[in-house]
């Protein structure tokens, strides 16, 4: 492509020669629910070819020689150029690194970047200038008005490698950024360390909060993933998704392993708020990003309950709202329509626009309501899938979605101790089974001789020390590995993501051992003295009944182990363990469901090739005693 020269192109042939050795690779930004590509990162490679060190060798020397912003549209249209290949098979934006001193370059020359995408063939909305913190702004005021005649043009802004440095919060106010990309620092081993996670997630509910979307960089593995989706990121670059590459053909619109974990979720009912959030969104038409402003000024009077519109650009994308207030002045003034009919005004529709908050239709209730409440605007959430808009939450909406979601979980507590109920359990059962990258300690606690003890102490007695256990586990689960369930009456359920069998066990035997002791208190003194009371068992006999324990059934799910088994097959398994438990000395049984699966666990006659910890040296006739899920 051949190129007139201006005033801002390179005329040092040392610097064009040097150049000519460098090379872009592309790595991919992906939607965090749907794994669709959102954008591409040009990442400049091939430096030391050129005669350079480091890349921040190329634009240290470039600024010190007084041709920063000449070497920075060089570069720019080498990558533009690359990328125009890509382009033709994807909707995705280009992320191209701004080194900020070139603002302050003494080559700096403003209106270039628009003759460069039309060259190419481009609009404003295929690229987004990253502006990174690693050199500060020597003159705020003159970069925020460069940044703002970006926005003006419509091109888009990323604040890059969010919370490295001091000057981040001053960088963000000033660029008021389209999204915030968060430094792979926070990222990296974040679900074992709870400051990374606290970090994330201010930074997630700060960006939100302007308005703008999340980004975060450095993704490497599964866990990563998971708590930047569950902290509410909105997209993820990184070696999870796909390393940097020069060659273009290795780049996808659309990554099927994201998009298959995304699926796994919704199957396991962890996007289960989905339903209510959409059947409230209300579609309002919006207006483009490009559109005039007498057409708007128009639209206002002919819908005159409207008080704003949303603002999309080319690719359904939401920039913010127009607010009929913003134009009050200019409609009861007496030359106000003329200057909006004027073209050199009237088509700038930024400084009309407001950012409001926008959040992702798979959000959860509880994070739409969070966002919200932090920025309280009178017309709600912007809504998107995809990154496109479809609608808006009006603050009425968020607060039927409130009510409707408390009347949900009420639905799934138990009564008695507000844990989690069957329904709940059920679907964290599922979630486990089918989360092979970790493994799982799925417990099923169920009190001995409870019903001798209702029958002679009373059932309020009885709901008592169902009170007392529930608040052992509670404190037993207070981790966000962890998860508490009460089936129902004296049988509860926890489940351990991560740990040892070991460690778990011990936990769990801890724990039985704490409820027996404090259980003897909700006994007479005689009957303690004893360690037993006269009263009937289940076959009606008097006799001598034990003061209560709880047993213990604990299911091992090991992790990169294909569980060919469903709901119903574990729940069969954990009841021959609770069996097992109660008919133990020790009132605990562990095993894993390797140890099972070789096994018909449909058969209905004895299986003789099960070996029980505390008894290896004997054969146990075992039968399928109760379907766990009937007990749910």
């Amino acid at each position: 492509m051949i190129w007139e020269l201006n005033m801002a192109d390179l005329k040092d042939e040392a610097w064009a020669s040097r150049l000519e050795k460098i090379d872009y690779a592309f790595q991919p930004i992906v939607n965090i629910h749907t794994g669709n590509t959102f954008g591409f990162e040009a990442l400049l490679r091939c430096h030391q070819e050129a005669g350079f060190s480091s890349i921040d060798e190329v634009f240290d020397k470039a600024y010190y020689d007084g041709l920063l912003h000449q070497v920075d549209l060089s570069l720019r249209r080498k990558a533009l150029e690359k990328f125009a290949s890509l382009k033709a098979k994807t909707s995705a934006k280009l992320f191209y690194n701004l080194d900020n001193r070139l603002f302050n370059s003494m080559d700096y020359s403003p209106g270039n970047t628009m003759d460069i995408l039309s060259g190419f063939g481009y609009s404003q909305d295929d690229i987004c200038f990253e502006i990174s913190e690693k050199h500060q702004f020597h003159d705020n005021s003159d970069v925020a008005k460069i940044l703002a005649a970006y926005h003006s043009q419509g091109f888009k802004i990323a604040v890059d490698d969010c919370g490295t440095g001091f000057s981040g919060l001053q960088l963000i106010y000033y660029t008021e950024p389209d999204y915030i990309k968060i430094d792979r620092f926070f990222i990296q081993n974040m679900e074992n360390d709870p400051k990374k996670r606290l970090v994330v997630s201010t930074i997630v509910n700060f960006a939100h909060f302007m308005g703008s979307l999340v980004l975060a960089e450095g993704v490497e593995t599964r866990e990563e993933y998971a708590q930047c989706k569950a902290i509410g990121c909105d997209m993820i670059q990184g070696y999870f998704v796909q390393a940097p590459t020069r060659n273009i053909d290795e780049l996808k619109s659309r990554y099927s392993d994201i998009q298959e974990i995304s699926r796994m979720d919704r199957r396991n009912g962890r996007f289960k708020d989905r339903s209510l959030i959409a059947g409230e969104i209300k579609y309002i038409t919006p207006v483009m990003s490009d559109c005039d402003m007498i057409s708007i000024v128009d639209r206002f009077r002919k819908e005159d309950e409207a008080t704003f519109f949303p603002v999309v650009n080319q690719y359904e994308e939401p920039v913010g709202v127009i607010r009929d207030s913003a134009f009050k002045e200019y409609i009861f003034s007496k030359f106000g329509r003329q200057l909006l009919e004027n073209p050199s005004f009237g088509k700038d529709l930024s400084r009309f626009i407001t950012k409001i908050p926008i959040a992702d239709i798979h959000s959860s209730v509880e994070k739409l309501i969070e966002t919200y409440t932090q920025y309280n605007n009178n017309e709600g959430l912007i809504m998107v899938d995809d990154m496109k808009y479809v609608g808006l939450l009006s603050t009425k909406a968020l607060l039927k979605l409130i009510n409707e979601k408390n009347l949900t979980v009420a639905r799934n507590q138990n009564p008695l101790s507000k844990l989690p109920g069957n329904t709940m359990i059920h679907e964290y059962f599922s979630e486990s089974l089918a989360d092979m990258e970790n493994n799982y300690h799925l417990a099923y606690f169920d009190f001995d001789n409870f019903k001798p003890y209702n029958d002679q102490y009373g059932f309020r007695n009885g709901d008592r020390l169902i009170l007392m256990f529930a608040d052992l586990l509670k404190k037993a689960g207070m981790s966000e590995n962890r998860f508490v369930g009460h089936v129902g009456g004296d049988d509860f359920f926890i489940c351990i993501k991560g740990g040892t069998r070991p460690d778990v066990e011990a936990q769990m035997r801890k724990l039985a051992l704490t409820f027996k002791k404090n259980a003897e208190s909700f006994y007479d003194r005689e009957s303690i003295e004893n360690g037993y009371i006269v009263a009937k068992d289940r076959e009606g006999i008097q006799r001598k009944i034990p003061l209560i324990t709880v047993s213990v059934a604990i299911l091992e799910l090991p992790e990169k182990v294909d569980r060919i088994c469903s709901i119903e097959d574990a729940g069969n398994i954990i009841a021959m363990l609770k069996k097992e438990a109660k008919n133990s000395g020790s009132g605990l049984a562990c095993a894993s469901i390797m140890e099972f699966l070789c096994m018909d666990i449909h058969r209905t006659e004895p299986v003789p090739r099960f070996f029980f910890e505390d008894k290896p040296d004997q054969c146990r006739d075992l039968k399928l005693t109760r379907n766990l899920i009937s007990d749910l």
